[in-house]
């Protein structure tokens, strides 16, 4: 195991900037949580990070540079202030002494008083960077202790002390990893790696451009559509050690790297398995191409009965397909699962360019029309999905290549 040291732990709490006092001018104690909030109530925290090296030519480099983060971090909380809110959970039957009661229900929503968020500064002894990347089976131990929060339920902040957001600067021998943990009910991917865009960019430069500020309404947007808060969310404090999820301990993990050339290749033949020839026609993408080779050969490998059912699921982000168009900048989650099924007979028999068009016709059956519509049947009847317990045989893809990770915080990318 990776010989972590926790050097400090700060609540740091949001400092405004005098040059922007005026960016958080719809300021709302307030924020409601929308069905694709709520829906991941039963999801760990979103974690991701970025790895750096250090400059060889300071020796002081680590504590200026933890000092400075830690200053930014809490000018970038002014800016996503309901990251330094607690999550609020209103129990309907908070009378009730019957702890086995499976009828509770709770509405939710983000109080944003200012608590802060954690900044946690740690060491690993005798891990470098190359300990990180090269091996071919991702060093659990050394990456997981990057992160912290790791296995805390979106839910838990709301029957706890929990921050939403937790962020943690660790000292390799010859690097730097920056990891942030945030609540999925209060972000997806997208507001997740705006947030660590505008923390860079005010480490970078000092401030950031007014035009990139975050959109936190959910009235102007929702209104007519759904009524906030919704009060029926089937969960409540006593069932929450119930809802976790534990990987198997010989699960191994590593990372797959497809060529462009590669890429070209399956998306060239899978268009012409299906006839597409003319770019006028719609055609499947690079994306829905290696998703399908991927379905394929997993399924191949799994060695499945041919009549069992098969899954390729897809986390799909909203924010265009609603109607009017939520902003690039709307801070919140905006996604959605949706999966392809078949048999793997059909899957193994019918070839590639199928198995794409099944993936290509799931996506383009999310108009705005069945966007709305399941934003409204999920207000209605609540039901919340958990790890583990989705249908046998599925494959999923999440996160986007779309995403700003690409980051400099003053050390380099």
């Amino acid at each position: 195991m990776a010989n972590i040291r926790f050097i400090s732990t700060t609540n740091v709490k949001p400092v405004s900037d005098h040059d922007f006092d005026d960016q958080n001018h719809d300021f709302s104690p307030r924020i409601e949580l929308t069905p694709w909030d709520l829906r991941l109530l039963q999801f760990e925290y979103i974690q991701a990070g970025l790895l750096f090296h250090k400059p060889e030519y300071s020796s002081s480099f680590t504590t200026t540079f933890v000092d400075h983060l830690k200053s930014t971090f809490s000018r970038a909380l002014a800016i996503f202030y309901p990251l330094a809110g607690r999550l609020i959970a209103v129990e309907n039957n908070a009378d009730n002494n019957d702890n086995d009661n499976d009828n509770s229900a709770a509405s939710f929503f983000i109080n944003c008083n200012g608590d802060g968020a954690l900044f946690i500064h740690a060491a690993i002894d005798g891990v470098t960077v190359a300990d990180v990347l090269e091996p071919v089976i991702i060093p659990d131990d050394i990456v997981y202790s990057f992160f912290p929060m790791t296995g805390v339920l979106n839910c838990e902040a709301a029957f706890s002390e929990l921050p939403l957001l937790a962020a943690q600067v660790t000292e390799l021998v010859d690097g730097v990893f920056v990891a942030c943990t945030m609540s999925h009910c209060a972000c997806d991917g997208a507001s997740f790696w705006h947030f660590f865009n505008i923390w860079s960019e005010i480490a970078r430069r000092g401030g950031v451009s007014r035009c990139c500020r975050p959109v936190f309404s959910r009235d102007r947007y929702f209104e007519g559509v759904i009524d906030l808060p919704i009060r029926n969310i089937p969960i409540s404090r006593n069932k929450i050690s119930d809802k976790r999820y534990v990987l198997p301990p010989n699960l191994q993990q590593r990372m797959f790297h497809f060529s462009k050339e590669k890429i070209a290749e399956l998306k060239a033949k899978a268009n012409a398995e299906i006839g597409i020839t003319n770019s006028n026609e719609i055609m499947i993408s690079s994306l829905q191409a290696l998703m399908a080779h991927l379905w394929i050969s997993v399924t191949r490998n799994r060695r499945l009965d041919l009549d069992e059912t098969v899954s390729y699921m897809v986390i799909m982000g909203l924010r265009q397909r609603f109607r009017p168009p939520l902003p690039e900048e709307y801070f919140g989650s905006s996604i959605r699962a949706v999966s392809a099924k078949c048999t793997a007979k059909e899957l193994l028999e019918q070839g590639l360019g199928w198995a794409a068009r099944k993936i290509n016709r799931m996506i383009a059956s999310q108009t705005a029309m069945e966007v709305r519509k399941s934003l409204k049947d999920w207000a209605k009847s609540p039901v919340l999905p958990q790890m583990g317990k989705f249908p046998a045989n599925t494959l999923m893809t999440g996160s986007s290549p779309r995403f700003t990770a690409m980051i400099s915080v003053g050390e380099g990318r």
